[in-house]
């Protein structure tokens, strides 16, 4: 490598509003044993990257600290017992943070390569969507074919790949998405029901369509009480973000006679070996359905670095997958 210094969108001051993205210059990282140098094509926007940007979510010890939880591009360098990978290999990759970067690292375990003829684009929207829904709806939430699913925030980047998921391994879908434009992408996407709940109540809904075996829930507050109401016997509710609360007030008399599960869990702070067993089963169940493109990760909008903070506005905006950003020219 010729460059000492790469580009980075980092968060100016003690966060606050998009404008506080802005670029700036920092060493290229080395790779310590273990770890990946990945040259950056493309970054995936999500909201844990808004609410450490508003100062809510800092990164874990040792993580950089701008923004980012996935990448794809090439491999620029290996650390030592590194042994997969090789420079010039074409990879996507989970992080703890520094996704917004023209160079980033990431252990081995949490590297993946790039399926099929993917662009680096769609294989940036990938990891943090995949791995979260991964883990919440078939491993924690286990599942099975022929079951129930409801995904709230059907359209955000981990519904629409929710969705596509639990279609292709035979559940049936369910979400609530806000608007008509919304409705028609989840049923595209594989749901058998999609509710525009800026019209009509979910509960009923869901009641007459034989009540929900497994919810994949991102709003939390008063959601909460609504999830145990269409909750089939026995059902189960993986909570991954509280968008209207995260305080909610539960009929324990609902959660014992249905026998109901309600759980939840975070990623980012995962240790690495976690992150290697879930990268390692992902490879092995999805990476197929990826390469022959029977799921793929839905693009809303490319944003360059530069506009990382027209980005990060659009995310509270309507819109229908992942939002990503390049690098400048």
């Amino acid at each position: 490598m010729n460059e000492s210094e790469m580009d980075v969108v980092g968060i100016e001051g003690a966060g606050g509003g998009p404008e506080v993205l802005r670029l700036r210059r920092e060493p290229i990282p080395r790779p310590r044993t273990g770890e990946i140098l990945i040259r950056v094509e493309a970054a995936g926007v999500n909201r844990p990257d808004v609410l450490q940007r508003l100062g809510h979510y800092p990164p874990p010890k040792g993580a950089p600290d701008w923004p980012g939880l996935e990448v794809a591009g090439t491999v620029e360098a290996v650390g030592e017992g590194s042994g997969r990978y090789r420079p010039g290999d074409r990879v996507m990759a989970l992080l703890p943070g520094g996704g917004y970067a023209r160079f980033a690292i990431a252990p081995e375990g949490s590297v993946l390569p790039i399926p099929g003829d993917l662009d680096s684009v769609h294989a940036a929207a990938i990891p943090e969507t995949f791995f979260t829904v991964w883990h919440n709806v078939f491993q924690r939430g286990g599942l099975q074919s022929g079951e129930r699913l409801l995904v709230h925030g059907g359209t955000s980047g981990i519904g629409t790949v929710a969705i596509q998921l639990a279609h292709a391994r035979g559940a049936r879908v369910a979400a609530t998405v806000g608007g008509p434009e919304k409705v028609e992408a989840a049923l595209r996407l594989g749901a058998e029901l999609a509710i525009d709940y800026r019209r009509e109540d979910f509960v009923g809904r869901l009641r007459s369509w034989g009540g929900v075996d497994l919810t994949l829930d991102m709003v939390g507050g008063d959601y909460t009480a609504r999830n145990l109401q269409v909750a089939a016997p026995d059902g189960r509710i993986v909570q991954i973000a509280y968008l209207r609360g995260q305080r909610a007030e539960i009929d324990l008399g609902l959660v014992m006679t249905k026998r109901l599960t309600l759980t939840g869990s975070t990623l980012r702070a995962r240790d690495v070996a976690f992150k290697a067993q879930l990268a390692a089963e992902l490879e092995r169940e999805v990476w197929p359905l990826l390469a022959n493109g029977t799921v793929k990760p839905l693009i809303d909008t490319v944003y360059p670095f530069s506009k990382a903070a027209e980005a990060h506005r659009h995310m509270d905006d309507d819109h229908i997958g992942k939002i990503v950003l390049v690098p400048d020219p």
